[in-house]
């Protein structure tokens, strides 16, 4: 069975070395010094089976002078450009620039999503400054990634980080791919009605090992989502081979877990096949 992982982190020694010194402080007290290398995040994919990989850029310059540069994800890709799908970042704070940066990392960088991260710009996600940054990813076909629930960035504050504002988004934005990340926790329960109800909207259980995951989110994975739950790593936070060997211990039909480790991601995804 194919395994694809639509969400991880490039946490290399360059990206860590880019974070705030209070921020990269409190990272390496909470996950260790024990940074991977682009080659350790192969290998620990092929050690579990994963297929393809999508890694993460992080734009929050505006407010923490914090960036993981799309240029640094391209880079990573090219390198790998069979193991790896790279998503975009860009800060909404910036604007028209934000949009044109986004505009140039898809078009001319290679890149196939967007990462916002809610608490490091300082918007809710149904803020309005966000939209601009939305249409373009409406009009360049890409799907939008949205940090939510509970995270370790120092100083940084959770009230950003709620999926009930996503609802707004996707109501107001029917066109437009989105995916709650984390399931939301401790927000699941929110997060799952977000998703019940919009079809453009999917979850993924990045940073999560399958064991730990709440029996709600599995009986919803079962059920009403099936067809829009997205399996993913958080990489390195979370292993991949813990996660897929986990997961081979989890009672679900086959069916569920197809849909879940790589049918799901086909749908949402531009140009998996």
């Amino acid at each position: 069975m194919r395994i694809i992982d639509t969400h991880s982190q490039l946490w290399t020694k360059e990206a860590i070395a880019s974070m705030p010194e209070d921020m990269r402080d409190s990272h390496i007290r909470i996950f260790g010094n024990n940074l991977p290398t682009i080659a350790d995040t192969i290998a620990d994919m092929d050690e579990s089976g994963v297929e393809k990989s999508v890694i993460v850029a992080i734009d929050a310059e505006t407010k923490w002078n914090y960036r993981v540069s799309n240029e640094m994800v391209a880079e990573a890709v090219s390198s790998n450009p069979d193991r790896f799908i790279g998503f975009a970042s860009v800060d909404p704070n910036k604007g028209k620039i934000a949009e044109r940066e986004l505009r140039h990392a898809v078009e001319k960088l290679g890149l196939r999503g967007l990462k916002i991260l809610p608490h490091l710009v300082e918007l809710k996600p149904n803020d309005k400054q966000m939209y601009g940054v939305y249409k373009e990813a409406c009009d360049l076909g890409i799907p939008v990634l949205f940090h939510t629930g509970t995270q370790f960035h120092a100083g940084t504050k959770l009230k950003y980080s709620k999926p009930i504002d996503i609802d707004d988004v996707a109501v107001d934005l029917p066109e437009l791919k989105i995916i709650i990340a984390h399931f939301g926790w401790p927000w699941y329960e929110e997060a799952m009605a977000v998703v019940q109800r919009n079809q453009n909207v999917y979850f993924n259980i990045a940073g999560w090992a399958p064991k730990r995951i709440p029996p709600f989110i599995w009986s919803y994975m079962k059920g009403p989502v099936k067809d829009r739950a997205l399996l993913g790593s958080d990489y390195p936070l979370v292993s991949r081979k813990r996660i897929v060997s986990e997961l081979s211990q989890i009672e679900i039909p086959d069916e569920i877990r197809e849909k879940l480790c790589y049918k799901n991601a086909l749908e949402v995804i531009p140009g998996l096949v």
